[in-house]
Formats: structure tokens, C-alpha cells, sequence
């Protein structure tokens, strides 16, 4: 036993295991965010409960089992619950989704086992998504057109009808971000051209006519675009569907408000299915409704793929030269060492003191600056001189500096001197032995510090709290107007909506699978641009591997 210790042997399976259970850990926690968060889209199964309170009443309730929990029936004697006829222990308790918020003051609603009389599942029950109010559901009566009931079957009809509503909405988006956008973007712009000739003393009679009249055709236009607005409106909201809901009540619901209609009970496994990934597609793809606890997270996406695009675009080449600056140019002396060692110690940094650093220097200062010297028109609103994704990646430009420099150090100092050698004795300079030798043999090393880079601002959210992110952004920072770019505005980010969606939702309850959905594509995005820098640095690698020979 002695020599096994000696040998060494122990330790390499101590090693392998503790790999192996991080392994798993990982693993387990990737797929159980997956399991909670992807299930949320499953299609349930709609229940009818006949319920009798403790006085005797009865009532009817309709809804999907959110969670079921067992609950000790002591605990239930204590909070006032006769149960004279229960002997068991534990009693079962349902959480039930019955949405319906306008004639229910809850979403959720707990039954205990002992007050359900019977439980039915009927095929003619219909879940509608809504884009406001949340889920309603019941039983499908009839379909109108303006005052005209339909004749024919309410399923085809609903569904003939919800498709053209779609159209209609997709239109009324497609209008509302193109050419009224375009109309209210060049109003805007001829103010601030009229404000900055004012303020220059450059004004005349001629040019204000002529910002007059582009004003008087651009509102003009609007007119007649607003007129075809209110019409594709008006034709989205002419259809109504009547719903008997748990109450036996019929209750009217313009179809311009309805998303989409299921009967999950009547769903066969593969129509099940399809809905489930059609569902993620919404998810994926569609913007936030009600106060992000419903819809889809695209913004989100967005604005964190493109602010970590371009923290990338501003990390790299500073923490490069920086880098190649102090391995190759530096002297090796104390100042040197002072500035490796503040180097290091600034990937310590709390994030959130990044934050504040971002916010006084970068919107305060710099882009306070920036305003006045070239936006004066725009003020007192700040055009720079507020949070945006410019400054966020700015900011965590700097948090991951760090990383991108020791990565890169250790890159340049694993090249062997002989190779700079050679190339300054064919006749090169340093600088052309640096751009076609050094820096193409760490390029490798650089990817990894960017790996790195990405991996950790992608995750990053307090610092972004102070300079640029919001709950919900009115426009994303790409759009068809020029600059195309719009750098000075506020985005969304997985990260933040993460946090918003579970500790500032109004509805707890409604809003937990989205955490874990959320959360399951945030890590499934960082491993996406990973992946990306990963796929880069092989080919960068294999591609310099001469020169390493």
C-alpha cells in the first residue's frame, strides 16, 4: 500500500475523479436549467375541477397544474382547516395557472385535495395566448365578424381567423418600424438642424422656409400613413371570438388582441411537438409582453450579441498592443514590473466598480463631452452623455483587458527567440518581424484571451445596470436609418432580463420557467460565441503551423 501511495497512482485517480464529478456537476446544472426552462413550452394539459369551499359552496375552476406539493396536514390543522376525516400524514396540494386577470384576481390559485370533488380533462377546452392579459381559458361558443356570427366549425374558423389577424399585426409592425419610423426619424433630424443653425447664428428666412416645407410634406405623409394604420387596425380588431369561461359566463375577445388558440387536450404527441419548437421559435424571435413575463427575448439576444461583438472589436487590439508592448518594447525594470503586477491585479476588480468608473468617465465625462462639442442642439437631452451600448462595451473592454494581455504575454513569450533572431538577420525590422512572425505565431494565444474575454463580460450584468442597459428598449441599436449603427442607445441584455424576470416581476409565480429559459439560452449564446472564437483559433492555428516548425 506504501508504494501505490509512492507511486503516485492515488493522486492521478483523485484528480480524474474530481474532473469527473465537475464534469457532472456542470452537466446537471446545464440540464436542469434546460429541463425547467424548455418544458415551460410544452403544450400542458387543461384540467375542469368541480371545488367545494369549507362553508359548502361549489365552484367550478379551469387551468393547467403549475406544481403540485405535499403538504403536512398538521401544518393545515394549524392554519384553522377542520379535517376531522383525513388520517393520512400529508395531503396534496396543486398550484393551478387559471389566467383569465380580468374576472380573476390571480393568476395561480392553490386546491387542496381534500376540496376537489371531481376532475375532468375535455377536449373542447382552448387556451388563448394573448398579447395583453395573459392566457384566457375556456370553451369556444362562436366566432363573429363585426355583428355577423360565423357558421362552421369554430376551430377552423378561430384558427382562419387568428392567421389573418397575424398578417394584419406583422403589417402594422412592418409600417410602424419602416415608414412611419423613417418620417418621425427625419422630423426629428430637421429640428435639430433648425436648433443648430439657431445656435450658430446661421439662420435665415430661406432655410427656415425650406426646413418648413420638408417639415409640412413629411407630416403630410404621416397622415396618409397614419390613415393606413388606422385602418389595418380597425380590420385586426372587426373579428371578436366568444368564450365561456369557468364562471359559465360568455365572455367577447377581439381577435386583434389573440395571438394564438390551442386545444392541448385534443393534441395528438407530434401536433405537440410542433407546437414546442413553434414555440421556442416565438420564444426565440419575438419581442417581451407584459412586463417581460410573456413573449420572446430577441432584443435581449440582440443587444447581447452585439455588445459583445463589439467589446471584442475594442479589447483586442488594445489588449494586443499592450501586451507586445510591455513582452517586446518594456524595459526590465521596476516600472515594468509595477505595471504588470497593477495588470493583474485589475482582473480582481469587483465588476461593479468598473460600473461606476464607466458611468463617471465614459457617459459622464467623455460623453457629456462629446455632446457638447458636437450634438449642442440635442441638449439638455444627452445624445452620448447617457448610458448606451457604446459605453457598456467600453466598459467591459477594460473589465476584460486583463485577461486579453496575460493571455497574449504568454503567447508571445512561449515563441522561441531564435525565430526573432533569424528574421532580424534576413534583413527584417522589428516591426515587420512582429507583423508576419510574432504576432501571427500568438495569434492562437490571443484567441484564447478573447475566449476568455467573452466568456465572462457575455455573463456580466451589474456593471451594465449604470451604463447602457434598460428592462426594455424602445428600438434596437441596428436600424434602416442612417448611421445604421446607433451607438449612443440603450439595449437589452439576457443577463438583466434574467434578473428583472426574477426578482422584479410582478408575478413570481408566471415568471420563474422564464428565469430558467432565459438562463439556458444565455449559457447556450456564450457557448455559441465561444464555439465561434474557438473555430477561429484552430484555423488560425493549423494555418501558422509552419511557423511554429
Amino acid at each position: 500500500m506504501n508504494k501505490w501511495f509512492k507511486s503516485g497512482t492515488p493522486w492521478i485517480w483523485m484528480t480524474g475523479g474530481a474532473v469527473s464529478i465537475s464534469l457532472v456537476a456542470v452537466l446537471g446544472l446545464l440540464l436542469l436549467i434546460g429541463w425547467r426552462g424548455l418544458t415551460f413550452f410544452w403544450p400542458h394539459s387543461i384540467y375542469e375541477w368541480q371545488v367545494s369551499t369549507p362553508q359548502g359552496e361549489q365552484y367550478r375552476v379551469i387551468g393547467e397544474i403549475h406544481d403540485c406539493e405535499q403538504v403536512p396536514v398538521a401544518q393545515l390543522r394549524g392554519a384553522g382547516l377542520a379535517l376531522e376525516d383525513v388520517n393520512s400524514e400529508t395531503l396534496n396540494r396543486y398550484l393551478i395557472k387559471t389566467g383569465n386577470r380580468e374576472f380573476v384576481p390571480l393568476d395561480f390559485r392553490w386546491l387542496l385535495e381534500t376540496n376537489i370533488l371531481a376532475r375532468q380533462q375535455p377536449t373542447n377546452l382552448v387556451v388563448l395566448e394573448r398579447a395583453t392579459h395573459g392566457n384566457f381559458y375556456g370553451v369556444v361558443e362562436q366566432i363573429q365578424q363585426a355583428d355577423t356570427v360565423l357558421d362552421g366549425d369554430v376551430r377552423e374558423q378561430l384558427k382562419a381567423r387568428i392567421a389573418r389577424v397575424r398578417t394584419l399585426n406583422s403589417e402594422i409592425k412592418s409600417l410602424q418600424n419602416g415608414e412611419i419610423g423613417t418620417i418621425n426619424y427625419q422630423l426629428e433630424k430637421l429640428r435639430l438642424k433648425q436648433r443648430r443653425l439657431e445656435l450658430d447664428g446661421q439662420i435665415s428666412e430661406a432655410t427656415l422656409a425650406d426646413i418648413h416645407a420638408q417639415e409640412r410634406q413629411l407630416r403630410a405623409d404621416y397622415q396618409v400613413l397614419e390613415k393606413q394604420l388606422f385602418a389595418l387596425r380597425e380590420q385586426a380588431a372587426r373579428d371578436s371570438v366568444v368564450v365561456r369561461d369557468m364562471r359559465g359566463e360568455p365572455v367577447t375577445i377581439s381577435l386583434g388582441n389573440v395571438l394564438d388558440a390551442t386545444w392541448p387536450n385534443d393534441m395528438s404527441l407530434l401536433a405537440k411537438t410542433g407546437h414546442w419548437f413553434l414555440q421556442i421559435g416565438k420564444f426565440v424571435s419575438g419581442e417581451p409582453r407584459e412586463a417581460n413575463t410573456e413573449g420572446g427575448v430577441f432584443p435581449a439576444i440582440f443587444g447581447t450579441v452585439f455588445m459583445v461583438i463589439l467589446m471584442a472589436i475594442i479589447v483586442t487590439p488594445l489588449g494586443v498592443v499592450a501586451a507586445i508592448y510591455l513582452h517586446e518594447y518594456a524595459g526590465k525594470n521596476n516600472l515594468t514590473k509595477m505595471i504588470r503586477i497593477a495588470v493583474i491585479n485589475l482582473a480582481g476588480v469587483p465588476s461593479i466598480v468598473y460600473g461606476v468608473f464607466g458611468l463617471g468617465f465614459f457617459v459622464y465625462m467623455v460623453g457629456g463631452s462629446i455632446d457638447q462639442l458636437f450634438y449642442p442642439e440635442s441638449l439638455p437631452t444627452p445624445t452620448f452623455g447617457s448610458p448606451g451600448v457604446l459605453w457598456s462595451a467600453l466598459t467591459l473592454a477594460i473589465l476584460t483587458l486583463p485577461v486579453v494581455i496575460v493571455s497574449t504575454e504568454e503567447g508571445l513569450a512561449r515563441i522561441p527567440s531564435a525565430v526573432r533572431q533569424g528574421s532580424l538577420a534576413l534583413g527584417a525590422t522589428k516591426a515587420e518581424t512582429l507583423w508576419r512572425i510574432v504576432i501571427p505565431m500568438a495569434s492562437p494565444a490571443i484567441m484564447t484571451g478573447l475566449i476568455l474575454a467573452i466568456a465572462r463580460a457575455a455573463g456580466e450584468v451589474a456593471p451594465l445596470m449604470l451604463v447602457g442597459v434598460v428592462k426594455l428598449a424602445p428600438s434596437l441599436p441596428v436600424d434602416a436609418n442612417f448611421p445604421y449603427l446607433h451607438l449612443e442607445r440603450k439595449f437589452m441584455h439576457l443577463g438583466f432580463h434574467i434578473y428583472d424576470v426574477g426578482f422584479q416581476s410582478p408575478n413570481v409565480e408566471a415568471a420563474r420557467p422564464l428565469v430558467y429559459a432565459t438562463s439556458f439560452l444565455l449559457v447556450t449564446v456564450i457557448i455559441g460565441l465561444n464555439l465561434t472564437a474557438i473555430g477561429i483559433r484552430n484555423h488560425l492555428r493549423e494555418k501558422f503551423r509552419a511557423l511554429d516548425q
